[in-house]
């Protein structure tokens, strides 16, 4: 799993004399991005995802930037999480869905995400909690450097950013449970808790 730190912030240095031992627990990632950014120009109409008003609730609601982007496999490993039909959920009762945006790790795929975090960052999105990214293999075996770099500028422009493997058992129709994977066990437990924590939500 690959995590990546938003290039259009400033992470800042811990404080001098801070202690900065790993804690016992795993706690998720921290967001390094968690608005829109003043003077994001948004991308052109025809490369926004669309918006959709979703009936009931859900712990988070997964959003694919692309069809086939895997937007219902990555549901169906989270407890209690929706697909949007690669669109924004709006809800409504007007409250702020948490959301997750998913993509393939192909140039198609990484695309598209990047014009939906653009859309997000300029505030042409519909008012989300956006958790972060997802980037799925397309393929089995290893993801082409190119692939690889372009994936880590993409997520670069999402609170969080997650890289999971290819899993060949899901293109036999094999199993639907959770892989074993280190990756998706991370990414998982991340999810669980992001998805409930009443702070990360932001007005």
């Amino acid at each position: 799993m690959q995590q990546s730190l938003n290039p259009w912030i400033t992470r800042p240095a811990a404080a001098e004399g801070a202690d900065t031992a790993a804690p016992e627990a795993h706690t998720p990632p921290a967001a390094v991005i968690n608005a829109p950014l003043r003077g994001m120009v948004e991308p052109d109409a025809a490369d926004r995802l669309g918006r959709r008003t979703v009936a009931g609730s859900a712990a988070l609601w997964v959003t694919g930037a692309h069809g086939g982007s895997g937007e219902s496999r990555t549901a169906d490993l989270i407890d209690g999480a929706r697909i949007t039909d690669h669109c924004w959920p709006v809800l409504q009762d007007g409250s702020k869905p948490r959301v997750l945006l998913v993509c393939r790790a192909d140039m198609r795929g990484l695309t598209a995400a990047r014009s939906a975090l653009t859309q997000w960052a300029s505030g042409a999105a519909p008012a989300v909690d956006l958790l972060g990214l997802t980037v799925l293999a397309d393929a089995p075996g290893k993801t082409p450097k190119a692939l690889r770099d372009f994936a880590a500028i993409v997520g670069g422009g999402a609170p969080r950013f997650w890289t999971l493997p290819w899993v060949e058992a899901w293109r036999h129709g094999e199993s639907t449970s959770p892989p074993p994977a280190r990756e998706y066990q991370r990414f998982i437990t991340d999810l669980a808790a992001l998805s409930t924590d009443t702070l990360s939500t932001t007005n």
